[in-house]
């Protein structure tokens, strides 16, 4: 089994915040509605920053940034 890449651009959303759960604040932050989603199983990050008019490099940043706590 492939190891989880935070970075990878087929990763859906609802992946990454099953992995890492320290992420989900990051998009309350944003007042993404990506949480709980039905969509999220299928949206990427590349897909909610578009949404939400986000800057892709700055949000993994941010995503990077909290995973990595703890």
């Amino acid at each position: 089994m492939a190891r989880l890449r935070l970075d990878d651009p087929d990763l859906p959303l609802a992946d990454l915040m099953t992995a890492w759960p320290r992420t989900i604040p990051v998009f309350v932050r944003h007042k993404m509605l990506c949480v709980g989603c039905l969509v999220s199983p299928f949206h990427t990050v590349t897909d909610a920053c578009a949404e939400y008019d986000l800057n892709e490099e700055t949000f993994l940043a941010e995503l990077r940034q909290a995973a990595d706590q703890g």
